[in-house]
């Protein structure tokens, strides 16, 4: 691409940001060049300045933010010496940003048609009619279904891949030479992700459109991108090709990054995810030499704590690989055992659960004109029907499945903040379907506890954390003593790894990682039978999520919890779960042991969610399978099976006129589904692990020495 003028060039970029305290250095000596046509991802946990890069080129630092050093070249022009006219003409024509949240993103109080007219009208000199008709091709361009409805309807009225969509839209109106995209798809399910990340690859194609796409998701940089850059702490530690930097990694924090992420070859027994220890360090405490030394395995006093680290290229790689490393021709990855250290596996115990034929429906009146001369001014919607599952002692059971498939209503019955409609939820010998929450005996709400998906708002601001996990104690055991219960505290804080000094601390003094582990402990303090963790790690960083899956894995190996793990991550869910529950539209599609929920036969829903997970490794092969339209309405579902309107294998009318049967496929694996299990049977397996045997063929020679002299 050396022939190409780049579209975009960063030269020694530094930031910083100005506080009460002084110059913040956020960023420090950042280059970056992207050409026409090319994809570029930035990643790295939370806080190592991926997004501050991002608001830079766009000229949005704020009030308090500033470049310090270097130059941003778009189209060979220097950003930083532009007026604010200019600036104002370059965003939303030449360089768009796609924002993390699509609903703050969009302007509630107007229709999406007009706030995507707004663009051509404000960059081009066409009339509302052509701006009109633009918006709406482009809706057509993002494979939005009746793009006139969602030219008139609110931001409210669509759901949340609807939503990003019109933003993804919005930010190519003008046909931009620079798309940045910041983590577009990580509040969306993953059949949409799926989509949302093809729909990328084809704009990119279409419009020669180069693009910048920030996330902490390796898989999805591994689908998207053509380079990728790792930062960490402000800096880019190592850069490459996505075939070079993926297939021989060479800064241990990029090892460490691939170390938290649950492959297909990882195993919580035999190879558990090894997180990267200690934390990312605050700009204004950076340590001398290699910001990563203090958190790095390969570490050496006096040669990695002393003087800045330069980046380096790699020699008998890829062309533009570099790293930021003194070590890396020294350090041997391959000698290192995948994973962390083996632990035992748990054995299941006794049945504990048993959900047998559980239902919830809500009633919704509709006192509209037609319905009261239809006589149908009563409505249900079924959140869950017919749920049939155990759990037993120690096992972790996973219910996985699209927002709005019916996972967190079947929790709020079981915790108690519902009760259900027909059937049963036993744990033990007593139905608590129908017993709410202040019906329950201490007894029964102790034995079942709950982890929050979202940190930030599951922990009371004014209080201290040891007294919130201190309550719990009081509330749910029968110690008295004060002296005792603070203790007990302690030793919780000891279990979830957090320092005994956090009993003082408010939430806000915590992390988004440090919250989670708090909320474990409070959920742990009660010595519940069964946990039930909804999407505990979907808000947290590749590293954080690794150390809260470890703690939650230990904390049930130690006392024999058994844990219900909602989530439609189905990564974390291979890696974590011993048996599956797969949901759509209240229904459960399939449920069996992991091994048989990840090989054939598949219910085709199944079939679809698998392909749509984002696979951290270039060698593992997987079939392409992307979901047409949307989740239907829950107020009129499909009259035959629930997925009949997105099945990639529908039958016939048979599938939109009668509920499928459930059929066993081996003891424990039922599908329900109309296609007969011999022709399920027959599907090729969506996922592929070579075997070591294979991965060595397909390389060709071995991979480069780590010795310095044959590096050198």
């Amino acid at each position: 691409m050396s022939d190409q003028t780049p579209v975009l060039e960063c030269k020694g970029l530094s930031i910083s940001y100005y506080t009460r305290a002084g110059e913040i250095p956020a960023v420090v000596d950042f280059d970056l060049t992207v050409y026409p046509g090319e994809t570029i991802g930035l990643v790295g946990e939370s806080g190592c300045g991926k997004s501050t890069v991002a608001m830079a080129i766009m000229q949005h630092l704020g009030t308090n933010g500033g470049i310090t050093g270097g130059e941003i070249l778009f189209k060979g022009r220097d950003m930083t010496k532009m007026s604010d006219d200019e600036l104002r003409k370059l965003r939303g024509s030449e360089i768009a940003m796609i924002y993390q949240e699509p609903f703050a993103s969009l302007n509630p109080s107007m229709r999406c048609g007009e706030q995507l007219m707004e663009v051509p009208l404000f960059h081009e000199d066409i009339t509302e009619k052509e701006a009109r008709e633009r918006a709406r091709q482009i809706l057509i361009d993002v494979k939005l279904p009746d793009p006139d409805r969602v030219m008139n309807a609110y931001p409210h009225q669509l759901s949340g891949g609807q939503q990003q969509r019109v933003v993804i839209a919005m930010g190519l109106l003008s046909n931009p030479s620079l798309l940045l995209l910041d983590e577009p798809t990580t509040a969306l399910d993953v059949t949409v992700e799926a989509g949302i990340v093809k729909l990328i690859a084809d704009i990119s194609e279409k419009f020669n459109t180069a693009q910048i796409y920030i996330s902490h998701n390796l898989g999805l940089i591994l689908e998207t991108c053509d380079r990728v850059f790792v930062m960490y702490s402000g800096e880019v530690v190592e850069e490459g090709t996505i075939d070079s930097l993926f297939t021989w990694p060479r800064h241990p924090y990029t090892h460490g990054l691939f170390g938290c992420i649950p492959l297909p070859t990882a195993d919580k027994n035999a190879a558990p995810l090894r997180p990267i220890k200690g934390q990312l360090p605050l700009p204004h405490e950076r340590p001398s030499g290699c910001y990563f030394h203090p958190r790095c395995n390969h570490a050496v006093a006096g040669r990695c704590d002393q003087q800045h680290v330069p980046m380096a290229h790699v020699t008998g790689s890829a062309e533009d690989h570099r790293v930021r490393c003194v070590r890396w021709q020294e350090i041997d990855h391959t000698a290192e055992a995948p994973g962390g250290e083996a632990k035992p596996a748990i054995e299941p115990g006794e049945k504990v659960l048993e959900v047998d034929r559980m239902k919830k429906y809500y009633e919704v009146h509709d006192r509209s004109l037609k319905a009261i001369l239809s006589g149908q001014t009563t409505k249900y919607v079924k959140a869950n029907e017919s749920l049939n599952f155990t759990a037993h002692r120690g096992e972790t059971v996973a219910i996985v499945g699209e927002s709005g498939c019916g996972k967190s209503t079947f929790a709020k019955v079981l915790m108690g903040l519902e009760t259900g409609t027909d059937g049963a939820i036993k744990v033990g010998d007593v139905d608590l379907s129908e017993l709410g929450v202040r019906d329950r005996s201490a007894e029964q709400i102790s034995a079942l506890q709950m982890v929050f998906q979202n940190p930030f708002d599951t922990l009371n601001p004014s209080h201290s954390v040891g007294s919130q996990i201190a309550r719990v104690i009081r509330r749910f055991t029968d110690e008295n003593d004060e002296d005792k219960i603070r203790e007990r505290v302690f030793e919780l804080l000891d279990i979830v790894k957090l320092p005994r000094d956090f009993y003082y601390r408010r939430p806000r003094q915590l992390s988004g990682g440090q919250k989670q582990r708090v909320g474990i402990a409070r959920a742990f303090a009660g010595n519940p039978a069964m946990v039930i963790a909804d999407e505990p790690v979907s808000a947290l960083d590749v590293s954080v999520a690794a150390a809260v899956t470890e703690l939650l894995t230990d904390i049930q190996r130690e006392n024999k919890t058994t844990l219900l793990f909602i989530s439609h991550d189905l990564s974390v869910v291979r890696y974590l779960s011993d048996s599956i529950v797969v949901m759509y539209l209240g229904w459960i599609m399939e449920r069996g042991t992991t091994d048989q929920i990840f090989n054939p036969p598949y219910n085709p829903y199944t079939e679809a969610l698998l392909s749509a997970v984002p696979i951290a490794d270039p060698e593992v092969e997987k079939r392409e399978i992307v979901l047409e339209g949307n989740l239907p309405s829950v107020m009129n579902p499909p009259k035959g099976c629930p997925f009949s309107t997105r099945c990639p294998r529908r039958i016939g009318e048979i599938c939109d006129n009668e509920p499928p049967p459930e059929q066993e496929a081996a003891p424990g694996h039922v599908i329900t589904c109309h296609i007969p299990l011999e022709e399920l049977r027959e599907v090729e397996p969506v996922i592929h692990v070579p075997s070591p045997e294979e991965r060595q063929s397909t390389s060709g020679a071995p991979r480069p020495s780590p010795d310095p002299a044959a590096a050198s």
